[in-house]
């Protein structure tokens, strides 16, 4: 198989942070979006994207990839070095071998081997029911999805077994509902919806985690969500009305004389629903025309004068 390096595919560097990693991927992920990009092949960019977010996210998994990237190249044909097992793996991270088709061979290779498929092959037969494994999908949604609730569709892999020695993979679609308020990180449990149980037993479920797709103008913070909204000088001096958007549409927000850049203003309620909604927080940012007329300039020059006293600089101290 060929050499995965999850590093290019998110086009940053081996010494890259979690946030530059958590950054990189947000962008790319919205970039190929199956919903929205016109790219070729966007789906398996998707896919590609996804796959080495999962995996550098995670600082276990992270530190095994490190070690097998001295062992392979990018376009190299590859192998496990001989003995690896990972200590990471589908159990440590949450997920089985039933997300195979979300993850490539390469991946599987490193970090495969949980769930009930670790036995196949070793003689292992239960001796009475046993219940099916839990299947893990991701499911990404736009932030206007998450807020007013939407059904999507999900498509997942299973394992099915008549002697528990050999599994077969069949995949799954089912219509999702998504409650409205949805964020980041949070699981939706279908029960009986995962890998069919053996010798009678009952099937597992199917847990599907939430991923917000990045926004162009907002930002989600827990259950509030952030927006930066330019105001002039003169708003910001003498205090006005202005309109701001929401996820759930546009309100008018009064600024307070004498707002400065990155005041951060509160509208209640206006954050992601739920039991205890959030609040969208306004964070303020004065911008400076780009000209401005002789009329404009000798009135700055009079307010020189008239707040010459004035000094932003007064506690710096060289």
């Amino acid at each position: 198989m060929e050499f995965k390096d999850y590093y290019a595919a998110l086009g940053v560097s081996e010494s890259a942070t979690p946030e530059e990693i958590k950054k990189a991927y947000r962008k790319l992920a919205r970039k190929y979006h199956p919903d929205v990009s016109k790219e070729a092949n966007a789906d398996e960019k998707f896919k590609d994207v996804g796959e080495a977010y999962e995996v550098l996210k995670d600082p276990e998994k992270r530190a095994e990839y490190d070690q097998i990237r001295k062992y392979g190249s990018r376009g190299e044909q590859f192998e496990p070095p001989p003995g690896w097992q990972s200590a990471s793996g589908f159990g440590g991270g949450g997920y089985t071998e039933a997300d195979a088709r979300h993850f490539s061979d390469f991946f599987e290779s490193i970090f495969g081997g949980g769930g009930a498929s670790r036995h196949a092959g070793f003689g292992f037969r239960p001796q009475g029911p046993m219940r099916g494994e839990d299947v893990h999908a991701r499911l990404a949604l736009f932030l206007e999805e998450a807020f007013n609730g939407c059904e999507k569709q999900v498509t997942f892999t299973v394992h099915d077994s008549v002697d528990y020695s050999h599994l077969k993979a069949r995949t799954k679609t089912l219509k999702v509902k998504i409650p409205p308020g949805m964020r980041e990180g949070q699981h939706i449990r279908l029960k009986g919806q995962g890998s069919p149980g053996f010798n009678g037993g009952e099937p597992g479920d199917l847990f599907i985690e939430v991923e917000l797709a990045p926004h162009p103008l907002f930002t989600v913070e827990g259950r509030d969500i952030v927006v930066t909204v330019p105001v002039t000088p003169w708003e910001a001096a003498l205090g006005a009305s202005v309109t701001v958007p929401t996820v759930g549409g546009k309100v008018n927000l009064k600024l307070p004389k004498g707002a400065t850049t990155g005041r951060k203003l509160r509208l209640k309620g206006k954050g992601m629903p739920g039991k205890h909604p959030g609040d969208q927080i306004v964070v303020l940012q004065v911008v400076m025309p780009e000209r401005h007329s002789d009329q404009a300039e000798a009135l700055y020059q009079q307010l020189a004068e008239l707040e010459g006293g004035f000094n932003p600089r007064s506690k710096l101290h060289v």
